[in-house]
Parts: C-alpha cells; sequence; structure tokens
C-alpha cells in the first residue's frame, strides 16, 4: 500500500469521525425532514472520499473543507426540491385542464373504478389501455412483454369479471342502478 494513500485514508476516516456529525446537525438545521439531512450527510461523505485528493494538507482547513462540500449538495438538495414542486404544479395544472375523457371520471363512473380496482394490477393494465389509452391487443402484449395469447385471455376474462361485477349492481327489475352502467356494460362487450 503506497504511504502516501494510506496516510491519506487515515486522514479521511480521522475528518469523518471528527467532522460527520457537526456537519449533520448543520444540514438538519437547514432541512424540513429530517430523513433528509441524514441522506445529505451521506451524500457529502461520499464525495469527501472521492475528493480525497484534494483534501487539505493543514488539519485545521478540513472542517471548513468538509462544510463547504456540504453546503453545495444542500445547495443542490434545495434545487432539485423546488424543481420537483415546479414540475408539480405545472403537471397538476395541465391535468386540471385536461377533461377526463371516456369512462376515467371516477366522479360519474364510481361503480366502474370500484370493479376496475378489484381486478389484478396485469388486468388492469391491459383494460386502461385498452379502453383508455387507445391501444389494441397486439400493442398491449408488446407493452407488457406478454404473449398476445395470454393479453387476449386475460383481457376477455377481465371485461366478463367487470360485466358481471357492474350486472350486480342492477335492481331485480334487471334495470341499472346506475344509468350510465349500460353504456359502460356494451363498452365492455365490444
Amino acid at each position: 500500500m503506497n504511504t502516501d494513500k494510506g496516510d491519506r485514508t487515515a486522514r479521511i476516516e480521522n475528518a469523518v469521525r471528527l467532522h460527520a456529525a457537526p456537519v449533520l446537525s448543520y444540514l438538519a438545521r437547514r432541512v424540513a425532514e429530517q430523513e433528509d439531512a441524514a441522506d445529505l450527510l451521506a451524500e457529502t461523505l461520499l464525495i469527501v472520499w472521492r475528493k480525497a485528493a484534494a483534501l487539505p494538507a493543514d488539519d485545521a482547513e478540513v472542517r471548513p473543507w468538509m462544510f463547504g462540500i456540504a453546503r453545495k449538495v444542500l445547495m443542490h438538495h434545495y434545487r432539485r426540491a423546488t424543481y420537483q414542486r415546479t414540475l408539480g404544479d405545472r403537471l397538476r395544472s395541465i391535468l386540471a385542464a385536461t377533461p377526463h375523457a371516456g369512462f376515467s371520471d371516477p366522479t360519474e363512473y364510481d361503480d366502474l373504478h370500484k370493479a376496475i380496482a378489484g381486478l389484478d394490477m396485469v388486468d388492469r393494465d391491459i383494460i386502461g389501455l385498452v379502453h383508455w389509452e387507445g391501444f389494441s391487443l397486439v400493442e398491449v402484449s408488446r407493452i407488457l412483454r406478454m404473449k398476445e395469447g395470454t393479453v387476449r385471455s386475460r383481457y376477455h376474462r377481465a371485461r366478463t369479471s367487470l360485466r358481471a361485477e357492474l350486472d350486480q349492481g342492477s335492481s331485480p327489475t334487471g334495470r341499472a342502478v346506475n344509468p350510465r352502467a349500460p353504456q359502460v356494460r356494451d363498452a365492455l362487450a365490444t
């Protein structure tokens, strides 16, 4: 082992032992969630190890050096959080302005959405990709990376299950309790 490299490793280990707790306190006072402080400390220490060659020769400079790295990590965290909030706000405004297509409005088709929620996750995906996204069963098989025959049989079974579930919501006279139920059943029959 190179003595210079071994000396630098020992100095980094000593710096981490001495200064990790104060750096963690610094980060914890500046973030909303304490779990974020622990993640930011881990990121800071990773950078300290990667930049071991840049470790100041003067021991008195090591603490400010580590805090400088922690500050850069914290600034990156703030930028990332701001970007995520801005993106989330933009997406929410787009979704609010986009009308629900077909049977996708859960407020109007609550019975259908409850029935779909009772399906297996893969079956929900198949129904959604066909009826809401407009894909053919061949395209769905490519998207899900499943055999076409498997997708066809799962689709048929899911539609049958949904029709049966929706028929249970009918009155004893055979008339649907929800006036839109026949429209939904007809769409599932095609």
